[in-house]
């Protein structure tokens, strides 16, 4: 999540709006509503404790060395009318979309 914060200006100048969604239990292993108050962010962030959001994606990850029961790391790029434009999905918890990438995908879903 932190690593779009410095972009924020640049996301709302391309009239993009930023959703983070978190496949945890609010209070879960991962604790997101202890974090968000610890570290808060600038958007607004889903809960997504059933998972619904993260099957409907395809971004469920149900097991792994690294995971169990969340979700891959991702991030989709959708078009005025809800059209997935752009996904990154993550191979593991630390791999994430790069920055330059989600941009040009955020200009070109406006086009």
């Amino acid at each position: 999540m932190a690593q779009l914060e410095p972009y924020k200006q640049e996301l709302e100048s391309l009239t993009a709006s930023l959703v983070y969604i978190a496949a945890e239990k609010r209070e879960g292993v991962w604790n997101p509503v202890k974090y968000l108050e610890q570290n808060p962010i600038s958007f607004p962030f889903l809960v997504d404790e059933d998972r619904v959001v993260t099957k409907a994606y395809g971004l469920y990850h149900a097991f792994s060395h690294d995971a169990f029961r969340i979700a891959h790391p991702a991030t989709l790029v959708l078009d005025k009318a809800g059209v997935v434009r752009y996904i990154y999905r993550g191979e593991d918890q630390y791999d994430r979309a790069p920055i330059a990438e989600l941009l040009a995908a955020v200009k070109e879903a406006q086009a």
